[in-house]
């Protein structure tokens, strides 16, 4: 059996956006847009963390001109795939960051959004 049939990569997020996205040109020209999604648990515990914020980017442009036009607290929806990205520091030390690549996303509407039910 091939690794493409056993591995999955795929992930798919419903959260709140945090804050507005960055705009950055890495060393290699390409730009990179991030942003951090807000999405609870699925069993929150009594005494402890309910939500996790996480690290998401895209390198596609019709993505970036989208992410780029949300705005904090927008409810959005992103599917992607999980990675660990690598680069030299300016001490010639490496660092790593682990984060949603984002292939596809959408500004989910208020009406959909468990939060605007609720409400």
């Amino acid at each position: 059996m091939s690794v493409a049939v056993i591995d999955r990569n795929d992930v798919v997020l419903r959260g709140r956006l945090s804050a507005p996205a960055e705009v950055r040109t890495l060393p290699s020209g390409d730009t990179l847009v991030s942003f951090r999604l807000v999405v609870r648990r699925p069993e929150p515990r009594v005494r402890g963390q309910s939500t996790d914020t996480l690290p998401c980017i895209t390198y596609d442009r019709a993505l970036q001109r989208r992410v780029t036009a949300w705005r904090a607290g927008d409810v959005v929806e992103v599917e992607g795939a999980l990675q660990r990205r690598f680069w030299r520091t300016a001490g010639g030390g490496t660092a790593s960051v682990t984060e949603v690549n984002c292939r596809r996303g959408r500004k989910v509407p208020r009406s959909a959004s468990p939060d605007a039910r609720t409400a």
